[in-house]
């Protein structure tokens, strides 16, 4: 009997991530100790307690694109993002992502992809993060360099994303924003590390590494995202 294949779009996930973990060879548990491509996943800023969220709202200044914050809420479906590979590294389905690697993280529910440049936040004045692209294409600025402490990014540590184009970390200061999006925390960009930008995987799908027949490890999928 041949194994089922998952062919689920890269984005608009939200609503059916519950049913894909009987019939793709997902995991929802803690039986994966480390972050995949092609995973859905949340992520958490340890020290504000926030995870990183985006929505179809703009900045009202900057570069006007879609804003990107962190919300206290865990159950929002607004905070998954899809872990990709960029137009330079490819990201084979179920690879363990390595310290150092450049990814994409593509927002599900709009399909625009975490993304950063020299416009200033509006709120702490530090660099603007947005969210950029087309169903899940965009440019040299939507590439991040996950910073961890061993050879992959494992699930239980506290890691960093550094902006691979400005070399600024993903941060989270706790400058609340008003209406439309009242109560929601700015994420931005810094040039230091601190422990403003400690990040950490939280709830999601996490793919699996495909099997060979002899039971090793098989990373050589020729798919590179959903």
């Amino acid at each position: 009997m041949g194994h089922l294949k998952c062919t689920v779009p890269p984005i608009y996930l939200s609503t059916i991530l519950l049913s894909l973990s009987c019939i793709c060879g997902l995991s929802f548990g803690t039986e994966l100790s480390f972050v995949t491509c092609g995973s859905v996943i949340k992520l958490l800023n340890i020290k504000h307690n926030v995870r990183l969220h985006s929505h179809d709202v703009r900045y009202g200044s900057g570069s006007g694109q879609q804003s990107v914050t962190g919300v206290t809420e865990v159950e929002d479906s607004n905070s998954y993002w899809s872990v990709r590979g960029t137009g330079e590294t490819f990201c084979h389905r179920g690879t363990p992502v390595q310290c150092g690697q450049a990814i994409r993280l593509t927002h599900v529910n709009t399909g625009r992809n975490l993304h950063s440049h020299y416009f200033t936040s509006p709120l702490s004045s530090n660099q603007e993060v947005s969210a950029f692209g087309d169903e899940g294409e965009g440019d040299h600025l939507d590439e991040w360099t996950v910073q961890c402490g061993g050879s992959v990014w494992k699930r239980e540590e506290a890691i960093r994303f550094r902006h691979k184009a400005t070399d600024a970390l993903l941060s989270v200061t706790g400058e609340q924003y008003g209406r439309p999006i009242h109560g929601q925390r700015e994420v931005h960009a810094m040039s230091s590390p601190s422990q403003h930008s400690l990040w950490k995987a939280m709830e999601g799908i996490f793919m699996k590494p495909n099997e060979s027949p002899a039971g090793n490890r098989d990373y050589s999928h020729a798919h590179t995202e959903f």
